[in-house]
């Protein structure tokens, strides 16, 4: 992967660096030197016209001019309208301003993944976890570093799964399985068999995992992404369920047919604004349609497949239920049953959300397919 250089004027010196981002963000075309004598509005200003500061003071006083950058950003008043459609393309809108003017806030990482800033966190695990080994030095966003300390702690301690019993540790860029109301439908579906499943999509492994544990003799975990691969291969390790689930470098299917397989796709149809956020966007439903249409062949007779999906696409009038049921129906299949519930998570019941009124009514279903 050829990563872009951030060029710079530093004193006399012109210098120049890799630049490093997940999120996708392009360099900044103008660097500023900056330190702890920059006060908050003149950072406003600089970053909101794609200025980036490169810093050079206190790393915990860079901290607190983060976060009072997101003040100045969270002040200004949100535009909104009485169309859902458009609701939801101005918050994007607004996510992806907001991301660009604080990733304008830069640190220089050494080739050994210290920095050197006074009152440094020790990032160098946090670094090895997310990018492997050192390939140099680099400059990147202060919020991504922030995001690599947070995720390397979700990964050292895990999220508890009620319905394993047990803790699933998720990888830097590898979606958390925070929404636990789909698990406790898939464990409470009725299994059309017990000798084998397929994980279409399976990250984590957290869906793998409840599948075995539910009694099934073979788990075909499959994903087409590095990380994911590795962090489910670690967390059936952790659950000693690998003599059980097979983990597979697949885009959506593995060969062979099975009486059961299990997909959570993106839940919603648009571009995501970064690489994490391919787990919940998910452009045209391509996954989406990828699994439908892939289904029929990939099972054996009286087979079912287990969609599991949101509805809040419908709710923000990205994608009908008509269309929904269309995609089934154009790929051979019928639906067996359908379980819903709603979610539990703290933005269903937060009124300052921007998409409120479509999370408030949003509803998650494991629809159950079969050959038409």
């Amino acid at each position: 992967m050829t990563h872009p250089m951030l060029e710079w004027q530093e004193g006399d010196v012109t210098r120049s660096l890799r630049w490093q981002s997940e999120s996708g963000l392009r360099p900044p075309k103008r660097v500023v030197i900056a330190d702890d004598t920059l006060n908050a509005d003149s950072a406003f200003r600089l970053a909101s016209e794609g200025t980036g500061l490169l810093w050079r003071g206190d790393f915990q006083n860079a901290r607190q001019l983060l976060q009072a950058l997101t003040r100045r950003i969270e002040r200004k008043p949100r535009k909104t309208s009485a169309i859902p459609r458009e609701s939801f393309n101005l918050h994007r809108q607004a996510q992806s301003q907001r991301a660009r003017t604080l990733g304008m806030l830069l640190v220089e990482v050494d080739a050994d993944y210290g920095i050197g800033l006074r009152r440094a966190p020790d990032i160098r695990l946090a670094c090895n976890e997310a990018y492997g080994a050192s390939s140099g030095a680099f400059v990147v966003p202060l919020r991504e570093i922030l995001g690599l300390i947070g995720a390397h702690e979700w990964r050292r301690k895990g999220v508890e799964i009620a319905e394993l019993e047990a803790r699933i540790h998720p990888w830097y860029g590898v979606f958390s399985p925070i929404r636990g109301e789909y698990l406790a439908l898939i464990a409470e579906a009725p299994l059309p068999a017990r000798t084998l499943a397929f994980d279409i999509g399976t990250g984590t492994g957290v869906i793998a995992a409840l599948l075995a544990r539910r009694g099934v003799s073979e788990v075909v975990a499959t994903d087409c992404d590095a990380r994911a691969l590795s962090c489910a291969r670690d967390n059936l390790g952790r659950l000693d369920l690998l003599d059980r689930v097979q983990i597979v470098e697949a885009d959506l299917f593995p060969p062979g047919r099975a009486p059961l397989v299990v997909c959570n796709p993106p839940w919603i149809p648009a571009r995501p604004n970064a690489a994490i956020e391919r787990a919940i966007y998910d452009p045209d439903s391509a996954m989406l349609r990828g699994f439908l249409t892939g289904l029929k062949d990939h099972l054996t007779p009286q087979g079912e497949g287990w969609l599991i999906l949101s509805d809040l696409a419908e709710h923000l009038e990205l994608r009908s239920r008509e269309e929904l049921l269309q995609m089934i129906a154009d790929a051979g299949l019928k639906v067996v049953a359908r379980m819903d519930t709603r979610p539990v998570h703290a933005r269903a019941g937060d009124a300052t959300d921007p998409l409120h009124e479509a999370r408030a009514r949003e509803i998650t279903s494991l629809w159950r397919l079969a050959a038409a």
